[in-house]
């Protein structure tokens, strides 16, 4: 196995994209843990709502009925949702307001649970994800893919990046790097792959100093065929 060095990474991706400034203008950073603290549950659900829902089908198309589910799903607030009784979820599951498709409904009542149980224990969702160490990121991902529904994969782990929660994604560009290097030899979702790749990660957070979220956009501009636009 021959973990790459950073700097070689960086380099590589910067002549991709047209020289450094270039790159740097592309890179979405992460929001601090005393930022993430501070998201209410209401949010959490709504990322991890949309991120299911887009699961198979244009991510646009979701984006254009938010509003809709917004409404349907009472802004996504914990309580009321955990109210709810099973027959009011089939019916949801029918409105045409938004994407009917009754198994992905089905993850709402089960995720407000999750997040509620967590903000029982931590004080908020938002809470328990800062409070969660760096060096353990897919450890995350598994709390999600265990305690909640249809969020294995890279759904949790593309939610928690649309949070603003520093996570790498194992993103076809970044899985082929990680391969490719010897880094990864079995299957993405395995607990060997995740591991692996978090102490590759772990490694480049230390050469480098930059955040998880901002190495995996570097490596996957460093590879694939996202080259200058």
């Amino acid at each position: 196995m021959t973990i790459e060095k950073f700097e070689s990474i960086y380099q590589r991706a910067a002549e991709r994209k047209g020289g450094e400034a270039q790159l740097e203008q592309l890179l979405h950073k992460p929001l601090s843990p005393q930022e993430i603290a501070t998201i209410p549950d209401d949010r959490w659900l709504a990322a991890f709502t949309e991120k299911v829902f887009q699961c198979g089908i244009s991510w646009n198309v979701v984006r254009k009925k938010w509003p809709e589910f917004e409404d349907v799903f009472f802004q996504f607030r914990i309580q009321p949702l955990l109210l709810q009784p099973d027959e009011a979820w089939e019916k949801k599951a029918q409105d045409p307001r938004i994407i009917r498709h009754l198994t992905k409904v089905m993850t709402v009542p089960v995720n407000a649970m999750m997040i509620n149980i967590a903000s029982l224990k931590y004080g908020s969702f938002g809470k328990m994800v800062a409070n969660w160490p760096s060096d353990d990121i897919t450890g995350l991902w598994g709390y999600l893919k265990k305690n909640g529904k249809r969020l294995g994969g890279n759904t949790g782990a593309y939610a928690l990046r649309q949070m603003g929660v520093d996570t790498f994604i194992l993103s076809s560009d970044v899985e082929s790097h990680l391969r490719n290097c010897g880094i990864i030899d079995s299957g993405r979702d395995t607990k060997r792959t995740q591991q692996a790749a978090n102490k590759a990660f772990s490694q480049w957070k230390s050469e480098s100093g930059r955040s998880l979220s901002e190495i995996s956009q570097i490596i996957a501009y460093s590879c694939g065929d996202n080259r200058i636009l």
